[in-house]
């Protein structure tokens, strides 16, 4: 048995892109910045940020749309997905994604943002927003 799924919380680094596709479907597109902080060899507190590229499509397209900004905290499940394609010189190019299925907002001071609004594409289980900072202890596995 394989497994694709990806758990993701971090802030959104600019508006969400949203258009429609010829075939009517509507997709959303955003990137999220999650941050490390670690203590290094020499006693440094060190601090590493990811850029996560983010994809949703339909409703869940059109939900980020109406109430996703720059800055909110959000938490995105989903799966990876690498696409490929050939630039206009001929080179492949390789873009790795995570296909949103499911979305959390956990910021309630960005206008039209909810605390703790769950957004869910299919029936997925429902994790329960924490209300600030993530630690180790509060993962449950």
């Amino acid at each position: 048995m394989d497994l694709n799924k990806v758990m993701i919380i971090g802030r959104v680094t600019k508006d969400p892109e949203v258009r429609t596709i010829p075939s009517g479907q509507t997709v959303a597109t955003f990137s999220l910045a999650t941050n490390r902080q670690w203590t290094d060899q020499a006693g440094q507190r060190q601090e590493k940020a990811e850029f996560h590229n983010i994809v949703a499509w339909r409703k869940l397209a059109e939900i980020i749309q109406q109430y996703v900004k720059k800055g909110m905290r959000l938490y995105v499940e989903g799966r990876m997905e690498t696409r490929s394609w050939q630039d206009q010189q001929g080179v492949k190019k390789y873009r790795t994604e995570v296909v949103a299925d499911n979305m959390i907002m956990l910021d309630s001071k960005h206008s039209g943002a909810a605390s703790n609004t769950n957004v869910t594409t299919a029936p997925e289980p429902v994790v329960n927003a924490p209300s600030d900072e993530i630690t180790v202890e509060d993962i449950p596995f």
